[in-house]
């Protein structure tokens, strides 16, 4: 896509290929961020899923952890996959001693929510927001929203009720891997908030 943005993916620790993949799929000019220099390069970010309490660590270690505050308050669209909504969270429930989070979204997550790596799954979710075809979700040990405050909008549950997308402004989180799906939906919401910022 010539003039496209450039979307950075965080490039610390997770599926940060998968989510290059998916993004230069739709044309995208999508790069690697690992150091603050690099995210001054880019118009929106994608936090990957993996293990948020090491990506809290590396982030604070590269000098990466204030620069992203930075960012996101300053309006920067960021889109966080499982470990990368848990990063987005004003508020993690369980996390370990002294993890911290990113913060901006208006929520509250429970890390490993569904439970270990045996039991994730995969389910289709309702998103109105993006069509009427349900998305093939794919939850892999997973966080939950516990709570949305009044700033966050709900975009999907599961079938039991639990929240498993949030938006608010510039932020988007889901608790599952779209781009271990093969739809390519949710990416496309997420370039249209950044196409709508430059």
């Amino acid at each position: 896509m010539a003039g496209s943005p450039r979307v950075g993916v965080l490039a610390l620790q997770g599926d940060v290929r998968e989510h290059l993949t998916v993004l230069w799929a739709l044309g995208a000019d999508a790069v690697r961020v690992r150091r603050p220099d690099e995210l001054e390069t880019v118009a929106g970010l994608v936090i990957p899923g993996g293990e948020s309490s090491v990506m809290d660590k590396l982030a604070r270690t590269v000098g990466l952890a204030g620069p992203l505050r930075n960012a996101i308050a300053g309006g920067l669209p960021v889109y966080g996959t499982c470990a990368g909504l848990i990063m987005l969270a004003d508020t993690i429930v369980d996390g370990i001693a002294g993890q911290r989070s990113l913060g901006g979204l208006d929520v509250a997550v429970r890390r490993n929510a569904f439970g270990s790596q045996a039991e994730s799954f995969e389910t289709d979710l309702s998103f109105p927001t993006l069509g009427a075809e349900p998305m093939h979700a794919v939850f892999i040990r997973a966080p939950i929203v516990e709570s949305v405050g009044p700033r966050a909008t709900v975009l999907a549950r599961v079938p039991d009720g639990r929240v498993v997308a949030v938006e608010q402004d510039n932020l988007l989180g889901t608790a599952f891997h779209p781009e271990l799906s093969g739809d390519k939906r949710f990416h496309e919401y997420f370039l249209v908030k950044v196409h709508g910022r430059v």
